[in-house]
């Protein structure tokens, strides 16, 4: 491999043309990038788009323009912010991390990858891309778009997960000192625009010509992948109870999927589907519930079938106007929209 080449020709394309993203000071800026702003785009860009990302990442920052800002926040504000991000134990991890932050480092993230691992919630991927982004550290940052350029690059033949550490040694070895927040910038834009998962556009890769996955003629079928296993599926009940125009929401308790997020009232989920006696004895009120069908969701791990009753009651609980539904979590939109039906469609 051409190091100082390959180096030469992907910096050049990038410093024509680099993705311009409100996180970013932009290529070859004398500026360094606001860690603060690389640490929490970086958080938020885990398992999710720039496309998806960006709004939110506009309304936090808007709303806490400091990490000392953030980490005043109470926690239920800044959860509810994030509803839409999935996730969540992200979010309670932002909230841990900006407070370390404030409270032992004077709100001034520390500098090196061995300070910020040592932040709570604060992995090695996330440590090396702050280091390098925000304070152009000699740091190998290695996300999926990464693994999948070096898979081509190097057409490494080992499927993905066990590739990961062959995959990060051969990104280690194009990082040197000069430019690493743009070299790895670089390699980021690559990936995401170019060398995609999908019918990468190879006749446009500046570095088609180092690319060993692109001389065999199969780039596309690199990285090599092993087969996942099913998921499993559970099943539960949603409850949606009305009062008027507002709908009863609960907060979840703070660990677990989905903690500390406000949501409908659920059964437990578990591998069997609920019958209708059983869903009727775990409703958090009594009242006339009716089945108003049922939504499918997928998490990471498993798959959810949720049974949706409604009814009209009482209970102790966060009364929330139907306009305000909008922020809940994916899940429970759905469900909420399976239970309101047509008189839903133009709230949120």
């Amino acid at each position: 491999m051409e190091t100082p080449a390959l180096r030469a020709a992907l910096l050049a394309w990038y410093d024509a043309g680099a993705r311009d993203l409100p996180w970013r000071a932009g290529p070859g800026s004398a500026a360094r990038a606001d860690p603060y702003r690389v640490w929490l785009s970086e958080v938020m860009l885990q398992q999710t788009t720039v496309p998806h990302a960006t709004p939110y990442f506009l309304a936090f920052t808007r709303r806490w323009p400091t990490v000392s800002a953030l980490a005043a926040e109470a926690d239920g504000e800044v959860m509810a912010a994030w509803a839409g991000l999935g996730y969540y134990a992200r979010a309670r991890n932002l909230l841990a991390c900006a407070r370390a932050v404030a409270a032992d480092h004077g709100g001034v993230f520390p500098d090196t990858e061995e300070g910020l691992r040592a932040l709570p919630g604060v992995g090695a991927y996330t440590a090396a891309a702050v280091a390098a982004i925000a304070f152009d550290r000699e740091a190998n940052v290695v996300d999926g778009n990464v693994e999948r350029v070096m898979a081509r690059l190097f057409a490494v033949e080992a499927p993905l997960p066990d590739a990961k550490p062959e995959l990060k040694r051969l990104a280690g070895e194009l990082v040197t000192a000069d430019r690493p927040g743009d070299w790895a910038q670089a390699l980021m834009d690559l990936g995401a625009t170019v060398c995609r998962p999908k019918a990468p556009l190879c006749d446009r890769c500046p570095v088609s010509r180092f690319c060993a996955g692109f001389a065999q003629g199969d780039a596309e079928t690199f990285p090599r992948k092993t087969k996942k296993a099913d998921r499993p599926r559970r099943f539960g009940v949603a409850y949606l109870l009305t009062r008027g125009g507002e709908v009863a929401l609960v907060r979840r308790p703070p660990k677990g999927l989905l903690g500390g997020m406000l949501g409908l009232p659920t059964s437990d989920w578990r591998a069997t589907p609920w019958m209708d006696e059983e869903a009727e004895a775990a409703a958090p009120a009594s009242a006339k519930w009716k089945d108003a069908g049922e939504i499918d969701h997928v998490f990471t791990h498993f798959a959810l079938t949720l049974r949706v009753f409604r009814a009209e009651g009482a209970m102790e609980a966060e009364w929330t106007a139907r306009e305000g539904l909008g922020a809940l979590p994916s899940v429970f939109l759905k469900a909420a929209r399976k239970g309101l039906g047509a008189s839903f469609e133009t709230l949120a």
